[in-house]
């Protein structure tokens, strides 16, 4: 009877170690081959994994993404867009105080959205082959549709509860999606 309790507190013991993976979804290439997902490992610690139906082709050991965020993998499984619905705000330069007189309107786009990256590819090195900022994908015009919380920007429709069509990887291997109030927006491998 004392084994049997031993056993079942050590197993009780032991399952948040176990529970701490969580594996994101995997997402097939265009052309079914491949698939691609993140795997959280715990506090910093991640896995990036690239497979085939035969097993794994490659895996990268370092986070560049959350399990929430969006991995498309290419045709020939050497390179992986990753897409960031929920971003940092940017730190835009601080505004002198406004002089007395005529107030003069800032040029560029506002201070949240200056140099917010939003999207990367990457290769099976893990360098960053390409990025995409926030103003590169939405125009000036539609800024005033990003969702602002306090830290986090939230700019993808079909993500984190906008309404609208998720992103998704077209049959020519092409990732496709709508920024809140802009057109449709592609990222090519």
């Amino acid at each position: 009877m004392r084994h049997a309790a031993l056993a079942l507190f050590l197993t009780v013991l032991s399952l948040p170690a176990v529970a701490e993976e969580r594996k994101g979804r995997a997402r097939v290439s265009a052309n079914g081959l491949y698939s691609v997902r993140m795997v959280d490992l715990g506090p910093g610690k991640c896995r990036l994994e690239v497979t085939k139906e035969s097993g794994p082709v490659w895996q990268l050991e370092q986070c560049v993404g959350t399990v929430d965020d969006y991995y498309f993998v290419s045709n020939d499984g050497e390179r992986v867009w990753v897409l960031w619905p929920l971003v940092e705000k940017g730190k835009g330069k601080e505004e002198p105080a406004p002089r007395r007189g005529k107030a003069k309107k800032p040029k560029g786009p506002p201070g949240w959205a200056v140099n917010v990256l939003v999207a990367g590819q990457y290769g099976r090195d893990g360098q960053r082959v390409l990025e995409r900022r926030l103003t590169d994908l939405v125009p000036a015009k539609q800024l005033t549709e990003v969702r602002q919380m306090t830290h986090h920007l939230k700019w993808v429709e079909g993500t984190l509860g906008i309404p609208g069509k998720g992103p998704r990887l077209t049959d020519g291997g092409v990732v496709e999606f709508e920024p809140v109030g802009g057109t449709t927006q592609q990222l090519h491998f």
